[in-house]
């Protein structure tokens, strides 16, 4: 019988309390999040934010992470080693249990993608904070969007100001500012939020931009990564060791390769500056003249990638 959605949820969820037992900081975090802060009904997937410092300690406990009868794999040979180094670059580590029935996927973040503040101090109960989840969404999926502005409403009926920082969606906003006000200190952080107080008709426009911007950065952000790996996935895939049962083989084999090729941090390489003027740049070909005037401060997204 395939695993219920009940029974992986209490899977990754013994997951993370097994690792809180063993002092490592985790959180759960994406899609699962989503549906323990109540905006979404149910995912395939668990992804999950390790301090990079415990990547060790968090891959002894992968090693004794059975489901349905199955031990983990990595997934793929593209996933560089759960590692300390690559954590703290943004890389993400991924894994597999093939478990008869269904195939549960686990990924690993040491940094919050578009995290503009440290992840650990955000941890609600075994999940990341809403607030980390949010920034997390603002991705190249349109599917995301609607998850960011639902935990945005979220924060502010909690009482968290940052919520304002998460509406997306122009109806929601317009109606949040009828029973809210905005405070001057997240209107600092958003620009496109001083069009709200002052009711101004471009606030639409503006929120445009705001998301086609942060869908090109985010998919710049991917290709860098994917250019970055390219050698050392080459080389995982032509090592037999690669594919052996044993977890521990696995990760000795991509350890190995990863110290000769995979960049720890490939974007502090590429350049942050560099990242987000490009992406300003292909946003503004799909835009009306001007959507960009009110972004935020992206850069303030990757300060907590290693040097």
């Amino acid at each position: 019988m395939p695993l219920s959605y009940a029974e992986l949820e209490q899977f990754y969820e013994g997951l993370v309390s097994r690792a809180r037992g063993r002092g490592i900081t985790c959180g759960i975090t994406s899609g699962m999040a989503c549906v323990a802060f109540g905006v979404a009904q149910a995912t395939k997937d668990c992804g999950l934010l390790c301090a990079p410092d415990a990547a060790g300690e968090f891959f002894k406990l992968l090693g004794e992470a059975s489901l349905g009868g199955q031990m983990p794999s990595y997934r793929g040979h593209l996933t560089p080693p759960l590692d300390s180094r690559w954590l703290r670059g943004g890389w993400t580590s991924h894994f597999v249990w093939d478990t008869p029935g269904v195939e549960a996927y686990l990924d690993i973040f040491g940094v919050a993608p578009r995290g503009s503040s440290p992840w650990e101090a955000e941890v609600q109960g075994l999940y990341a904070g809403p607030h980390t989840v949010a920034e997390m969404k603002r991705t190249n999926r349109e599917k995301d969007w609607p998850f960011a502005t639902a935990l945005g409403v979220k924060l502010l009926e909690a009482g968290d100001p940052r919520g304002w920082l998460h509406l997306f969606n122009y109806d929601v906003l317009v109606q949040t500012a009828r029973k809210l006000r905005c405070p001057a200190a997240m209107i600092a952080l958003r620009p496109a939020l001083a069009l709200l107080a002052e009711a101004d008709e471009r606030l639409e426009l503006a929120l445009k931009g705001e998301i086609e911007f942060w869908n090109r950065l985010d998919q710049l952000r991917v290709k860098v990564y994917e250019r970055a790996v390219r050698p050392y996935m080459l080389a995982v895939k032509g090592d037999p060791r690669s594919s052996a049962p044993a977890l521990a083989v696995q990760h000795q084999v991509r350890l190995e390769h990863a110290g000769q090729l995979l960049p720890v941090s490939p974007l502090r390489q590429y350049g942050i500056e560099r990242l987000i003027d490009e992406a300003q740049a292909q946003a503004a070909r799909f835009l009306p003249a001007g959507a960009l005037r009110w972004l935020p401060d992206a850069g303030k997204c990757f300060n907590l990638l290693a040097a």
